[in-house]
């Protein structure tokens, strides 16, 4: 599979194909954005491959969630009762006042799922994206499953050893993704057409080394309205700016992009006033925005004191 700056990865799922030696659980462990989920859908065509369908039949039903061998489990919000992914959340107009998770009904729909025997296929396979976002009973129910997966395989997708419970990792075989060089993110960037984001300095320091990252901070940088973006790209001098800016910020953005624009301005207030009060200040305001502080006084303090100091 060519994917670049994750061969160690490849090699490892490759090493264990070509053996026959599958392991129960895998947790693909690195940061979002490097290419966990196409290893992982690369990885089901190949264990989810059938003697009734061609490979082609088991690729598409794969990338198309529908094969009834595999379980794609995503995090979701609740809305009315209903469960909804992000992306359907999104496509709702749902306000989200928390992030997603994966939940207890879900991680129980994974062992009636495991329950059954493959029908296709020689073993079942579940997927959980963001493994990391489970509370404790829904993990602590896994875990039972886990250890008798039956004729199954699990993947966990989740960004650091630490965000699951020490018993989930002991359990699973660690398949490490690892951050892109300049070089290769780069050439993925290009590749997928996304070569004016290396034009993006700021960009490309909040990606960190992950093209998926620098996909989603210039999308979500292309939709913060361009007078607002001059207003704020230097801290505020004058107490009359704070409140303006303040007021401004809340009115054209929503939640989680005011939550992006924190991460924005430390990464541009660091490299143009490297005072670590500025830092400390929009620490603040994120803090108070998932305290759900209202935003406009957030904004209004943070903004005053960095004012004051130029006084």
């Amino acid at each position: 599979m060519p994917l670049l700056g994750q061969s160690h990865a490849i090699e490892l799922l490759a090493s264990a194909l070509k053996r026959d030696r599958i392991a129960p659980g895998y947790l693909f462990v690195g940061p979002d954005g490097v290419g966990r989920r196409l290893v992982a859908t690369w990885f089901a065509e190949q264990l989810l491959a059938g003697r009734s369908h061609t490979a082609i039949q088991v690729a598409q039903q794969i990338r198309q969630r529908n094969h009834p061998d595999l379980l794609w489990v995503e995090p979701t919000f609740l809305h009315q009762g209903k469960r909804l992914t992000a992306a359907e959340a999104a496509e709702a107009g749902v306000k989200r006042k928390a992030p997603p998770q994966i939940r207890l009904e879900q991680i129980r729909e994974v062992a009636t799922f495991l329950g059954r025997p493959p029908l296709a296929a020689e073993r079942s396979l579940v997927v959980l994206e963001a493994a990391d976002s489970m509370a404790e009973a829904a993990a602590n129910g896994l875990l039972k499953t886990l250890e008798e997966p039956g004729r199954a395989t699990l993947i966990l997708i989740a960004p650091t050893l630490e965000s699951l419970l020490p018993t989930l990792v002991s359990r699973c075989q660690r398949i490490p993704f690892v951050r892109l060089s300049q070089t290769d993110l780069a050439t993925v960037l290009q590749e997928a057409g996304q070569a004016e984001i290396l034009q993006q300095p700021e960009v490309l320091r909040l990606a960190q080394g992950s093209p998926g990252a620098a996909i989603a901070h210039w999308q979500q940088l292309q939709a913060i309205p361009p007078d607002l973006l001059a207003q704020v790209a230097q801290p505020p001098q004058t107490l009359r700016q704070a409140l303006s800016l303040a007021a401004a910020i809340p009115k054209a953005l929503d939640s989680d992009a005011q939550l992006w624009l924190v991460d924005y301005l430390q990464h541009c207030y660091w490299r143009s006033h490297p005072s670590p009060i500025l830092l400390q200040q929009l620490e603040t305001v994120r803090r108070h925005l998932r305290s759900y502080v209202q935003p406009r006084l957030a904004w209004e303090v943070a903004f005053m004191t960095m004012a004051q100091g130029h006084l």
